[in-house]
């Protein structure tokens, strides 16, 4: 019940109770740079996969008619699939937006940016199931760019006392929270 508590889940020796150090105005700004650079090019990309996939889609599945080339095209749509499940980042790991570069090394800003992420999760997992969308999240994750400011046991705290439970994950990229009533 008291998830937050595992020593698992606080203190693993990756500093998830503490936040993570503020990186320098030197390093953040290159980032920045690239980030305004390449980021649109990131993102063109994405979506020229998914029109060729929906482009090559039917002819892949009039390939699926040959004998021995239906286990090919089966392989191919499970990795796809795979991929498509593990959810590739809309935003890469190396990205720093304008806010993130104002407010490096501010806590305040962090505690809101978490909170109003939570409030936003809470308030869709919370719908009654009539309300609710097909695809209604019951799980969350929580990136490291949201909480870098104030680590870890805040998210924690914070999401334990909206009703989410703390599930095992990697504390240096994400925080996974599981809304309980799901399971009834």
């Amino acid at each position: 019940m008291y998830a937050y508590q595992d020593s698992s889940l606080v203190s693993d020796g990756s500093g998830l109770r503490q936040a993570v150090p503020a990186r320098p105005v030197r390093r953040l700004v290159p980032l920045f740079v690239a980030t305004v650079v390449v980021l649109p090019l990131w993102w063109l990309l994405l979506l020229a996969f998914v029109v060729a996939f929906l482009f090559f889609a039917p002819f892949l599945d009039v390939l699926a008619i040959i004998p021995g080339a239906e286990r090919a095209v089966e392989r191919v749509g499970n990795k796809v699939g795979m991929k498509m499940e593990n959810k590739e980042p809309l935003y890469p790991g190396w990205v720093v937006t304008w806010p993130e570069l104002r407010h490096e090394g501010d806590a305040d800003f962090y505690r809101a940016r978490v909170d109003r992420y939570l409030d936003r999760r809470t308030e869709r997992a919370s719908m009654p199931k009539g309300r609710r969308k097909s695809g209604a999240p019951m799980e969350c994750e929580v990136p490291l760019r949201k909480y870098r400011g104030v680590g870890g046991a805040y998210v924690i705290e914070a999401a334990t006392a909206r009703g989410w439970e703390p599930e095992l994950s990697s504390p240096a990229d994400r925080i996974r929270l599981r809304w309980p009533a799901a399971r009834a």
